[in-house]
């Protein structure tokens, strides 16, 4: 029984190891001479400007995590889309629930503000 997961114990001993000793070696044998040139931080070429704890207003991550579930919508109607044939009017049905449902739930989104960019 345990001579069917040898493999696979196999390979993650062998990346953890190569892991390990990569970042070993990479620590004993790198150079290490920071200045402040490469101690600065760089975004694309251009000199940073104020701090790099600046806070966010909470709306940007609303509109990041809606913009993540209605993208993962579109993921689960690619498949869907592919055997639409096949499922019948079962699976119409079924997507025009899933459908409806992330619909109410974008029009309460929008109702409370939540798309709002102030």
């Amino acid at each position: 029984m345990l001579g069917a997961y040898l493999p696979i114990i196999a390979l993650v001993v062998v990346a953890v190891l190569f892991g390990c000793c990569t970042i070993t070696f990479s620590s004993l044998i790198g150079q290490k001479k920071p200045n402040k040139i490469k101690c600065a931080p760089y975004e694309c070429g251009i000199e940073p400007v104020g701090s790099a704890r600046e806070r966010f207003s909470v709306k940007f991550y609303i509109i990041a995590m809606l913009f993540i579930l209605f993208d993962i919508e579109a993921v689960f109607l690619y498949p869907w889309s592919v055997i639409f044939k096949r499922l019948g009017m079962f699976g119409v049905m079924e997507m025009g629930v899933f459908i409806v449902i992330l619909f109410v739930g974008y029009i309460y989104v929008w109702k409370k503000g939540a798309l709002e960019w102030e």
